[in-house]
């Protein structure tokens, strides 16, 4: 699918069904654009349940992670980015850090996040998946589609491709 989030915003902006996020991350993966339909996680300092559900086989899915803004560790490497990877995830959003971004850079997938950072998680298990999450003034939802690229991040409740 070839779309920009521009041509998108031009074609379906002011519809109740699209939301723009507000520009807080910063790109991380080789993959600049990437789209798929939303699992949603919200998770504070502990990437237990990230593992658990980038080795699901997926298509077509964006891993959306509420990490509650956290600056203190990182959610996401890039041992969880090749697992996401092999089993067909298009990117994951982190509302708060990852980090080898090095490494990342150079993997085919889509990674935002706010900023890297090189101390790992806690494994706590305390995670809950498939909720409503909302940050940077969008709602996520399970199953909606989201569009990133260069110029931003979109979200619908229907697929816009």
């Amino acid at each position: 699918m070839t779309f920009t989030t521009a041509a998108l915003c031009d074609t379906y902006s002011g519809q109740d069904h699209f939301q723009i996020a507000e520009s807080l991350f910063m790109s991380f993966g080789g993959n600049a654009s990437f789209s798929g339909q939303i699992t949603t996680l919200k998770t504070f300092e502990d990437n237990a349940l990230v593992k658990t559900i980038l080795a699901e086989k997926v298509q077509n899915r964006v891993l959306v992670i509420d990490g509650g803004g956290s600056h203190r560790c990182a959610l996401i490497d890039a041992n969880l980015a090749a697992i996401a990877i092999e089993n067909g995830w298009q990117g994951i959003i982190i509302y708060g850090c990852l980090r080898n971004t090095d490494i990342l850079s150079t993997m085919p997938i889509g990674l935002r996040a706010l900023h890297a950072h090189p101390l790992k998680t806690h494994k706590k298990n305390h995670s809950d998946r498939d909720l409503l999450i909302s940050f940077a003034g969008v709602n996520f939802k399970k199953d909606h589609y989201l569009y990133a690229d260069n110029d931003g991040m979109i979200v619908s409740a229907t697929n816009l491709s």
